[in-house]
């Protein structure tokens, strides 16, 4: 195999538009050499730091470490990228091979015995070293890192933190893919005497889903939340309600290859042994120790009222709905697939409100110009569409964001719609982002 030249590679040198990759250079099979070309690379970039013969400064220790690592950097970013917003087999079987090595290159690094000991030389001297607010915060939170990270145990616990990192990053690999395996599996077909009293914009939307699954003229109810949130609320069939939450929310808890509650028991097992190795009684201490909140109790401490509140008044809407449903001769109790539905009806019974009515004042296009309007008006920042600039995606809208000065400072990729190689849900990722000390580069490029 050729070697990889990282200077000139697509998915490392991006030669698109104002910095972002040329999605059309863009091959799968091209990964797995990149990613080893750039590990590699950085890891020689890692010893060098480590080996430095001179004493360790912030230029020569932190920020070389803070700036190491850009081919990798990109191709990253890049990778994990597609493999949530238009993902396929051959990138889900790369994303099960990286997660572990990428955890492990990591563990390296953060275990590096030599690295570490320059980075506490600076920490324990950052008091005399007139640093600013900035680069004080950067090397804090760089020595906590490692700390975290197992820089301070001894050999084996090292080994045997790697080996936990290592298998819970293959594991959440799986658990989101086997979530996604579900979600594309699963659809409800109906026919046309199944869809009486769902809105137009919903029987679009199925008829489009039930298309794309080779069943033309029939609509599916999908798991998707664009889909399933409004059947719920508006279908008048309980039969169909219960059928399509039974299966929204056994994603990932299927018997089979997709069943996550393996991958769950093993995941809570091996954060629990990571905290004890770092010294916590529990994940929820480790996970909270460097966040504001500082401890589970404060975390619950906040969260029991609020939940305390919201039982009760959850507990009398449930009445409530109970009185509606009564009225359509439901005399059970009320289940979880009749609650949107009844909380809709109740909402239209006491307040006149039809969100079908309130639908056409609220297009994607008319939403998202009054988003770049807000954002104007608060941050001076103007959003100037590419229709010429192409993704990953045909669904994939391209936007320069400029200050008030015309001055480009970031590039913002919408990607808005539900499809089968996409993770559901609402997120965002990011290309790149703004990190200091600066370095040479085009503008962030954000999705």
């Amino acid at each position: 195999m050729a070697a990889v030249d990282l200077a000139k590679h697509p998915l490392v040198h991006w030669a698109g538009p104002f910095g972002l990759p040329d999605f059309g250079r863009v091959k799968t099979e091209d990964f797995a050499p990149v990613f080893e070309a750039a590990l590699t690379a950085h890891a020689a970039e890692i010893d060098a730091i480590a080996t430095e013969p001179a004493p360790p400064t912030i230029d020569n220790t932190l920020k070389r470490l803070e700036l190491s690592g850009e081919p990798l950097s990109r191709v990253n970013a890049l990778f994990w990228l597609l493999a949530g917003a238009d993902t396929s087999p051959e990138i889900q079987a790369l994303e099960r091979d990286l997660s572990p090595k990428l955890s492990r290159h990591w563990s390296a690094i953060m275990m590096n015995d030599a690295l570490f000991a320059r980075i506490d030389s600076l920490y324990a001297r950052a008091g005399a070293l007139g640093l600013d607010a900035e680069t004080a915060r950067t090397l804090e939170k760089t020595w906590k890192r490692f700390v975290r990270s197992g820089a301070r145990l001894d050999t084996t616990g090292k080994t045997r933190l790697a080996d936990i990192g290592a298998r819970l990053a293959a594991l959440g690999a799986r658990f989101g893919q086997n979530v996604l395996t579900d979600e594309q599996a699963w659809s409800l077909l109906l026919d046309d005497a199944d869809i009486a009293g769902l809105p137009d914009s919903l029987v679009s939307a199925m008829r489009a889903a039930a298309t794309a699954r080779g069943a033309s003229g029939r609509f599916a109810v999908t798991l998707s939340r664009s889909i399933m949130e409004p059947f719920l609320a508006s279908s008048p069939r309980r039969d169909l309600r219960e059928a399509a939450f039974a299966a929204f929310i056994a994603r990932g808890a299927n018997p089979g290859e997709a069943d996550n509650r393996p991958i769950v028991a093993e995941t809570l097992a091996l954060r629990a042994e990571k905290a004890s190795l770092l010294g916590y009684p529990t994940y929820a201490d480790y996970k909270l120790d460097d966040q504001m909140a500082k401890t589970p109790d404060r975390v619950m401490a906040l969260l029991e009222p609020v939940w305390e509140a919201a039982c009760a008044k959850a507990g009398e809407r449930e009445t409530e709905l109970q009185a509606l449903a009564a009225r359509d001769g439901v005399n059970d109790a009320i289940r979880p697939w009749d609650w949107r539905f009844y909380a809709d009806r109740l909402r239209a019974e006491r307040f006149a409100f039809d969100e079908a009515e309130l639908k056409p004042y609220l297009p994607l296009a008319g939403v998202t110009d009054a988003a770049f309007d807000v954002a104007g008006r608060l941050f001076g920042l103007v959003f100037v569409a590419r229709p010429d600039i192409a993704a990953w995606h045909g669904d994939v809208r391209v936007f320069e964001v400029r200050d008030a000065g015309g001055v480009l400072r970031a590039m913002f990729l919408s990607d808005p719609f539900a499809r089968a190689s996409k993770r559901s849900g609402a997120w965002m990722s990011a290309l790149r982002t703004q990190h200091g000390p600066k370095a040479a580069g085009s503008p962030l490029s954000t999705m």
